[in-house]
């Protein structure tokens, strides 16, 4: 059966056939490993089981209702009420849109902290799905497509589906787990705070604090029943990069009587290239400058006075990033001079480098390779994707892992990346990462 006759076919059927893969394909005894916390992780499989349909009718709701970064309203509401249901201390409207909640257990013992991120991207969305989304939103002034593009409504509903699993078995839980509701994790609109940096500032790692945190974001770069995960750095360090370049407005039809910033705008972005092809070593850490926006002029016959470029930069490494950032700068003003026009260059930290804990990662490993079975836990390399995990993890120690979420028999290398407005995933990957969290979280607490 294709990916599309899978998303449409009933719900009851779903579930049901979703739920035997649950206990039979993805179990730790399906692998010959006995799971975590003993009684208590037979204990999560089978709730991880009975819940994964109510998971995959929440994620239904939130892809057909995406919100884009500090917009994330109903999203945020929805949470709430789910998470008072379960009889959770909540708290909302941290970072505007966040929500935390605290499940105390039954017993003394340490808290862990989970995070999931809310928001959804300004994509319009290119699968033919029956909850496919319709949305529309204004993002920087203009209409947009609004779209989980990023896989952020699986993570929600995955962690919805977290907490109403451990909350059945609070009474054995030796500590307390805190649950953080994300907004922004795709960056705030501008002129906002939020994201993660907000959420720490406004007391979501505070009372009680945790002593670590785990999170997850869905990979098609992996298929079903695969997790990924790395020790120390993981995501790169993002900063964002402004370009703006000031010539002369003058007629199309006379560019001598101007200064074309447009053609020296097209200089600078085939000039950033080579800083990380011809002008960095690559071989000690990978690197990336991408320019995703260019903007300017209003019409085919007027050159602009200045073209506005945004782009972002992907660096591992301290010094290579303060080199690349110096030769960018070097890079735009010089062309721009030798154009005869003038380059503005701003330079905007972003995401500091998304680094798992070395010991964290090897206690844990084991866990992981339980949930999945033998050789289904794997190394993953170096990701130039950003996550502002990393701000948590500058606070206390974490781990972030990646679920593969490309159906079986597809080709992951073939399959649209996240941002994309083709991405998809394979909902039976959630109860995977229902059972990761959790037993995470059951091994950690009992030590």
């Amino acid at each position: 059966m294709n990916r599309l006759a899978n998303q449409a076919v009933g719900s009851m059927g779903l579930y049901v056939v979703a739920s035997l893969v649950a206990l039979f394909s993805f179990t730790p005894h399906a692998a010959g490993e006995a799971p975590a916390g003993g009684t208590l992780g037979s204990q999560i499989d089978r709730l991880a089981a009975e819940v994964q349909s109510q998971a995959i009718a929440w994620r239904r709701d939130l892809h057909q209702h995406p919100e884009l970064s500090n917009r994330e309203v109903r999203t945020a509401a929805v949470v709430a009420d789910h998470l008072r249901q379960l009889g959770l201390e909540v708290r909302t409207g941290v970072a505007h849109t966040g929500v935390v909640g605290v499940l105390r257990g039954g017993k003394p013992g340490p808290v862990v902290a989970l995070r999931a991120d809310m928001d959804a991207l300004p994509v319009t969305e290119a699968v033919d799905l029956p909850f496919a989304s319709k949305a529309k939103a204004v993002y920087n002034g203009q209409e947009v497509g609004v779209m989980h593009a990023c896989g952020h409504d699986i993570h929600t509903a995955t962690l919805m589906a977290v907490a109403q699993v451990l909350s059945r078995v609070r009474e054995q839980l030796p500590g307390a787990v805190k649950f953080l509701f994300q907004p922004a994790e795709e960056g705030a609109p501008q002129g906002e705070a939020g994201g993660a940096q907000l959420m720490i500032r406004e007391g979501a790692l505070d009372n009680p604090k945790p002593e670590v945190i785990f999170g997850l974001h869905v990979s098609p770069n992996y298929s079903i029943g695969t997790i990924a995960y790395r020790s120390g750095p993981t995501m790169a360090n993002q900063d964002n990069v402004r370009i703006v370049v000031r010539g002369r407005q003058t007629h199309g039809a006379s560019p001598w009587g101007g200064t074309d910033p447009i053609v020296i705008a097209a200089q600078i972005v085939l000039g950033l290239q080579t800083i990380v092809s011809r002008q960095v070593n690559l071989p000690e850490a990978p690197a990336v400058i991408t320019i995703g926006s260019i903007h300017g002029g209003v019409r085919s016959n007027i050159i602009p006075d200045e073209v506005d470029m945004v782009g972002t930069i992907r660096t591992f490494e301290p010094e290579m990033r303060r080199d690349i950032i110096e030769r960018i700068r070097k890079t735009a003003t010089a062309i721009a001079q030798s154009g005869g026009a003038g380059a503005d260059v701003t330079i905007d930290p972003g995401y500091p480098v998304t680094c798992n804990d070395p010991n964290l990662t090897t206690r844990m490993a084991p866990v992981l390779g339980a949930v999945v079975g033998k050789g289904h836990a794997v190394s993953t390399p170096l990701s130039t994707g950003a996550e502002d995990f990393s701000y948590y993890q500058q606070q206390i120690p974490g781990l972030y892992f990646f679920l593969g979420v490309t159906p079986r028999g597809e080709d992951p290398k073939k399959a649209p990346m996240c941002h994309s407005p083709r991405f998809y995933a394979d909902e039976s990957a959630m109860v995977v990462g229902i059972r990761a969290l959790a037993h995470l979280t059951i091994a950690y607490l009992e030590k």
